[in-house]
């Protein structure tokens, strides 16, 4: 696979940043700074590259510290991304395995019109469905897919989305616009409890995305394209929690197309022509990514010399 220069490709993220209360099984709590799509701006970072976050912060102390947490990991929140309200809060509540239940304290608003260019632009999460900034989000995908690759994460967060076929109908636009989809199990079987993972992931894949990633946790990620179904095993590590874990191999997943020239308007039919062996080998550095975020607390993405470095003992089976 031949890389390309990381400064090339311009990187948007639109979407939320918050603060993660997590509440441990043992009683103890922290605080950090959060949300999915600021995650994965984070990772991508942490990565090498220089992603610009447009979200909806407080100026408040709260909102301080994300911004800093942001920047010092070369992300660039857009100034469009001050709104004056208190910033968001998600209370991640961990059971004894580490895994997480949320509950949140979110207002959604963005002003798209102060979105940089881009070369791909990836939404997802509370911020294409919470109203009123999710309709906005959709219209900014729709204007933005003549020039930039679009990358999705639907990241459902059910204890904030009041009516599900809403929810339901905002996700089918969005992976009809997408290029790039990435999908967890759960979401997966929450949109659509009624089907097996593989079916809904070869019916989105119709609609009109080039890649549709399924990831399974600690069993791994498949991925569906025009070419064929690729599989791709995960390292087996001690979970410290699975916060920011899929975020992570959303962030490394786009890294790693940016690296095989994947990326923008011009390389869509590139896209759909992958490789199966280029997206296998994109989709197991990920799931190495998202190893080393659940091997430590919180949203803690690998950077590039860490995951370069990073050893692991075994894989899942498939």
């Amino acid at each position: 696979m031949t890389g390309v220069d990381r400064g090339e490709r311009q990187v948007l993220v639109v979407g939320e940043a918050l603060i993660d209360l997590v509440q441990r099984a043992d009683g103890s709590r922290d605080e950090a700074p959060g949300g999915s799509p600021a995650n994965v701006a984070l990772a991508l970072g942490r990565l090498g590259r220089h992603p610009q976050l447009l979200t909806s912060l407080g100026e408040d102390a709260r909102g301080s510290a994300v911004r800093a947490w942001l920047e010092g990991s070369r992300v660039r929140v857009s100034a469009g991304s001050a709104t004056g309200a208190h910033t968001s809060t998600a209370t991640a509540l961990l059971d004894a395995t580490g895994a997480a239940t949320y509950e949140f304290d979110l207002a959604w608003s963005v002003d798209v019109s102060l979105a940089g260019a881009a070369d791909v632009l990836h939404v997802g999460s509370v911020a294409t469905v919470l109203e009123p900034g999710a309709s906005d989000v959709a219209r900014l995908v729709e204007a933005r897919r003549a020039t930039a690759t679009i990358t999705f994460d639907p990241n459902i967060r059910p204890a904030l989305i009041e009516d599900a076929e809403a929810a339901r109908s905002r996700v089918e636009q969005l992976v009809r616009l997408a290029d790039v989809v990435k999908v967890s199990d759960e979401d997966l079987l929450w949109l659509h409890p009624d089907r097996d993972l593989a079916e809904t992931a070869a019916s989105w894949l119709a609609a009109g995305p080039a890649v549709v990633v399924v990831t399974q946790g600690g069993e791994g990620a498949f991925a569906v394209t025009a070419q064929g179904r690729v599989w791709a095993s995960a390292p087996r590590v001690s979970v410290i929690d699975t916060v920011g874990a899929g975020d992570t191999f959303m962030g490394a997943l786009l890294d790693g197309l940016i690296d095989a020239d994947l990326i923008g308007a011009d390389r869509r039919q590139a896209l759909r022509d992958v490789p199966l062996g280029v997206l296998e080998s994109i989709m197991r550095r990920s799931a190495d990514a998202a190893a080393v975020t659940v091997s430590r607390p919180g949203a803690d993405p690998p950077t590039r010399a860490e995951l370069a470095a990073a050893q692991f003992p075994a894989r899942s089976s498939h």
